[in-house]
């Protein structure tokens, strides 16, 4: 009798145990879901500043842009401009400073793109009856 009150027991808390932490789980997951939520809305603004400047860096024509067009075309970065060229290399660009000191930025991953259409340019230069 004292053994089945004693496997009672130990079932008993198995069952307890295993259903405590299913539901400590559970619990857990949709707090750290509504953390995670929270954290994407707060950080929205920059994220969508971010897919913007790489809208505007992944045009099919132009490979780089000007900061200043971007500036103006991104909106409210008259006052800090350090924090649109932060958001600009967030979204993969990298800065070129021109000979007339115009700055100017472009996604590293159409680098490629940006020496092949250089080399066109330098070769037409060179043969211009081509």
């Amino acid at each position: 009798m004292d053994q089945v009150s004693f496997m009672e027991a130990l079932g008993l808390a198995v069952v307890t145990a295993v259903s405590s932490g299913v539901v400590s789980y559970l619990v857990q997951e949709r707090k750290l879901q509504r953390e995670l939520e929270s954290l994407r809305a707060s950080y929205k603004t920059e994220y969508m500043a971010e897919e913007a400047a790489r809208h505007f860096l992944s045009h099919k024509k132009f490979i780089d842009r000007s900061f200043e067009m971007l500036k103006e075309s991104l909106g409210g970065w008259d006052d800090d401009e350090d924090e649109l060229r932060k958001i600009l290399v967030r979204a993969g660009a990298i800065r070129n400073i021109r000979k007339d000191g115009t700055e100017w930025w472009s996604l590293l991953e159409r680098m490629d793109e940006k020496v092949v259409r250089w080399e066109a340019k330098k070769d037409q230069q060179k043969n211009p009856s081509s």
